[in-house]
């Protein structure tokens, strides 16, 4: 990680911003409100902006972009914009198209990350939560097997797979460091609120800091990039004092003793997934259901499948993260 340039190495060559914004919206009337926070984002010094195609606000999140280059803030390549392929677009006829959509409404011609934003197939459509009768999604048969993306905060520091990427050269970029914002559907309102735990808190006081950013610093101190989203200007202004502050070695153990194994972000999908949805594995495991019930927009690396499909000019930087059927990592 470079502390200067707050940025951390891809075993590409390029690099990410190890500080993003995210701009996920739960409400239609608060997209204008991701347009105008992406502005202050980027005018405290963002350069790393989380989107995606399911957040159905690229356009708005597009137009903050392309206002901050028109008014000389920034240059195009000064922004790392990451945008997710929907599950309902996993078919490999899909991919280009999906890209190309995202493309048009956020007015840019490439985008520097794309993701599988989570790791079941969908029926194809408008809809992006297709759904049966019953209620229950609908799945879509498509050669895709489990990608492991996880979600990860104090109280789910993720430490053997972090040591794995490591060992690997895999970034890891993680979504909920702070916990969650509490969503409705989404969320038991009965687990206990991350940035009101009472070690937290007393080391946010010996700091003289908010209990956001001790949990964003033990993130950037232990090598993972991070995203952070808010509304509110106060608080993204002071997002951005993680780089100002290091917490010392013995605090960092005493967070690392705060997991609980605890997830804020289960997925409401159905609990049994066809084995066909996984060809390469005779079934999937407990192991590999856990992983691929998780929503997050963490990577490892990129993607999308059939990749080289993709015209240079649309996509950048490409990196592709595959979990085979026995639970091993590979990089195509």
């Amino acid at each position: 990680m470079s502390s200067k340039a707050q940025k951390m190495e891809l075993n590409d060559g390029h690099s990410i911003p190890v500080l993003g914004f995210g701009t996920y919206v739960t409400e239609e009337h608060l997209k204008k409100k991701s347009m105008e926070s992406t502005k202050i984002a980027i005018d405290v010094g963002f350069r790393h902006i989380d989107c995606s195609h399911f957040y159905q606000n690229e356009e708005e999140v597009g137009q903050a972009i392309r206002s901050k280059i028109e008014d000389g803030t920034v240059k195009r390549e000064d922004i790392f914009y990451t945008s997710k392929l929907w599950s309902t677009s996993h078919r490999p006829e899909l991919v280009r198209p999906s890209l190309e959509s995202s493309l048009r409404k956020l007015n840019l011609d490439y985008v520097d990350l794309y993701l599988i934003h989570f790791p079941v197939s969908l029926k194809p459509g408008d809809n992006l939560l297709p759904q049966d009768e019953h209620g229950n999604l609908i799945l879509d048969k498509v050669d895709l097997c489990a990608t492991w993306e996880v979600e990860c905060h104090p109280y789910l520091n993720q430490n053997k797979l972090l040591d794995y990427c490591k060992m690997n050269d895999i970034v890891l970029v993680a979504y909920g460091a702070l916990g969650t914002q509490r969503y409705k559907n989404c969320t038991n309102e009965d687990t206990p609120v991350l940035l009101e735990d009472p070690v937290l808190c007393a080391m946010a006081k010996k700091y003289k800091r908010t209990p956001a950013l001790i949990a964003l610093r033990y993130q950037l101190q232990r090598g993972i990039v991070v995203l952070a989203k808010s509304f509110n200007e106060e608080h993204i202004r002071e997002n951005m004092q993680v780089f100002d502050f290091q917490l010392a070695s013995d605090h960092m153990k005493i967070l690392d003793g705060l997991d609980r194994n605890l997830r804020y972000f289960p997925a409401d999908i159905p609990k049994a997934i066809p084995s066909s949805l996984c060809p390469r594995s005779a079934a999937l495991t407990p192991l590999h259901m856990e992983l691929a019930l998780i929503i997050s927009n963490l990577s490892f690396s990129l993607h999308c499948m059939c990749v080289q499909d993709l015209d240079k000019h649309f996509l950048k930087k490409v990196w592709i993260l595959v979990v085979q059927g026995s639970s091993q990592l590979s990089i195509l």
